[in-house]
């Protein structure tokens, strides 16, 4: 019995037990859309990995430590990498793992992730060209066990680690195969094409909004090839999935549950509701929900606590804080006129003025907020953030006065709304290229449906906006549909996209956010100083390069800023144990999980 559940016995108010199911409460509007851990941009976020690929398929190296913005080296399938004097070239040695069919985890297996990553990069959601793998000169296996990676150059170690070696999936050898049969793209890469359509065609359509395809992941001896805790038992036609213990699961904290298992719900209310009725132990209840932003208070001013519980002690309050921020995107790219009033500095700049954050934080999210100031998170708190942006509301607070002087000082009649154009042209004091005379300030806003306290943000942010001259279209939106239309890309027509999130860092140095063409730069931003200054904080740990980085990003408003919550305020029934602390990453491990009864 691990540590965690010898502590429960240690107490005299509870008694470990082993086994039972504990059901989950997804957030509405994202069923994981893709099993093949080879996610593509449009499709990554931490419903689909973190919380569903990373359960059965664990990833090279395994991010937060108990709690701690640190690498967990034992929840790892490879060791701490070791440098060569050069420092552009490191070896990993892989631990000997099981997989479910018995192969163990090897080299082999890492080669076959580096070679699809070589030819497909552009299909995988973290790419970003110029890094990994363009930034290798070479890598390659030196034993059954161990692979050795050669860099162009020498970079940030700490940066290689989180942000690099980080990408990599091992695959199994089951899964380097063709529709013809077994393949050797482990060893020769001009396989992998062949392979990667397979596997795909395994997964089905990434972006298709049915489930049909995904119900037959459980049976598909591709997918049930797993060297996580878990494996997949079942998914339904309504999204619900269903894990089981991997019974050849060789690493750390085997799980202690029978089952769990994540259920859909239709809106953050309708869950809550379902806690509220049935307590954690009653009939088809839920033990992994959580609280609706603004139906419960934080009182205490410390969103990393939880505040009084509306559910009484049947379950306890975890924050979910995570190393992210929470934006806005907004689109470069799009061809239409909306495309060239989003290029505008001053107009991006006016738009993040009409965001009243302080409000947000303190109305909204009622104590379970924060101000997100520049690039990188606040919470937890960390080194990286730039010592002027560590208090506040950023370069652009919110000030209407300020974002209608942005637009008169910029070619606009904000006397009215929309706002009209009256100085078009490039030069000083007029509207900029490719804004005629005459152009309303008018943008679509899309937001994800079935969150009210994120419908009741983007109301009063579009009411803020029409007081300065801007007309915000809203728009609520499924969220998987949200994500899957408004993506990274040329020729999009969307205006601003909100999803409800922002972006979940390893390391903030914002090359899959901001450079240029990083297949997720969901804004479609392009800007040379950023790419020179990005470019900068990830060959040194010296953080002043990381703080000019981010100071140049706040300026530019390169996505609109939003308050930024937890990801959610989890509400776990008091009897399940082993769920804290939360991992900052967003990675969870509900193999650690386990049941108490009261002693007597």
């Amino acid at each position: 019995m691990d540590k965690q559940v010898e502590g429960a016995a240690s107490r005299p108010d509870a008694v470990p037990v082993r086994g039972g199911v504990a059901t989950w409460a997804c957030m509405a509007g994202f069923p994981p859309a893709v099993i093949f851990p080879f996610t593509p941009a449009e499709r990554y976020g931490s419903r689909s990995i973190y919380e569903f690929q990373m359960l059965m398929y664990r990833p090279l190296y395994w991010y937060g430590r108990r709690g701690s913005l640190e690498m967990d080296f034992d929840l790892s399938l490879a060791d701490e990498p070791v440098w060569e004097p050069d420092g552009r070239t490191c070896t990993v040695r892989i631990k000997p793992w099981k997989w479910s069919n018995g192969e163990t985890v090897c080299a082999d297996n890492v080669m076959l992730f580096m070679h699809m990553l070589r030819r497909k990069a552009t299909r995988f959601g973290l790419y970003v060209a110029g890094y990994f793998p363009d930034n290798l000169v070479s890598f390659e296996k030196v034993a059954d066990d161990a692979v050795r990676f050669t860099f162009d150059k020498v970079y940030s170690k700490r940066w290689v680690l989180f942000n690099q070696l980080t990408m990599i999936t091992p695959f199994p050898k089951a899964w380097d195969r063709t529709a013809d049969g077994p393949a050797d793209a482990s060893n020769d890469p001009d396989q992998v094409e062949a392979v990667y359509d397979y596997l795909m065609a395994e997964n089905g359509n990434p972006v298709a909004e049915g489930n049909e395809h995904r119900t037959r992941w459980a049976d598909s001896p591709i997918w049930s090839v797993v060297n996580g805790p878990w494996r997949l038992k079942s998914f339904t036609l309504d999204a619900a999935v269903t894990f089981v213990p991997n019974e050849h699961y060789s690493g750390p904290n085997p799980a202690h549950l029978d089952e769990f298992r994540q259920v859909p719900t239709d809106t953050d209310e309708a869950q809550f509701e379902v806690m509220r009725e049935r307590g954690p132990r009653g009939e088809d209840s839920i033990q992994v929900g959580f609280l609706p932003l603004g139906a419960g208070e934080q009182p205490d001013g410390d969103p990393t606590v939880g505040g009084p519980n509306p559910l009484g002690a049947g379950y306890t309050l975890h924050p979910q804080v995570t190393f992210a921020i929470n934006f806005m995107a907004l689109n470069f790219s799009n061809p239409t006129i909306s495309g060239h009033l989003i290029r505008q500095p001053y107009l991006r700049q006016a738009l993040q003025s009409c965001i009243d954050q302080e409000y947000g934080e303190r109305e909204i999210y009622r104590g379970y907020g924060w101000a997100q100031t520049g690039p990188v998170p606040i919470l937890p708190r960390n080194e990286f953030v730039a010592p002027d942006l560590r208090t506040g509301y950023g370069r652009w607070p919110f000030n209407l006065e300020r974002a209608r002087a942005l637009l008169a000082d910029n070619g606009w009649d904000v006397s009215r709304t929309p706002a009209v154009c009256v100085r078009p042209g490039t030069g000083p004091g007029e509207a900029g290229e490719g804004i005629p005379a005459g152009t309303e300030l008018s943008l679509s806003l899309r937001y994800a449906d079935g969150r009210p306290a994120l419908a009741r943000l983007m109301k009063q942010f579009a009411a803020d906006a029409a007081k300065a001259g801007i007309e915000l279209r809203l728009e609520a939106v499924i969220g998987s549909v949200l994500v899957a239309e408004d993506g990274p890309g040329p020729g999009r027509p969307w205006d601003i996209s909100n999803w409800g999130g922002g972006w979940q860092y390893n390391l903030p140095t914002g090359e899959n956010l901001f450079q240029s063409d990083a297949t997720a730069n969901f804004s479609n931003y392009r800007d040379a100083r950023a790419d020179e200054l990005i470019a900068r904080t990830v060959t040194t740990d010296d953080l002043a390069a990381l703080y000019e980085y981010q100071e140049y990003l706040a300026e530019q408003v390169p996505v609109l800023l939003l308050p930024t919550t937890p990801r959610r305020v989890f509400e776990v029934a008091s009897h399940l144990r082993g769920f804290a602390p939360v991992n900052p990453y967003g990675l969870q491990n509900p193999e650690n999980w386990y049941y108490v009864e009261d002693a007597g």
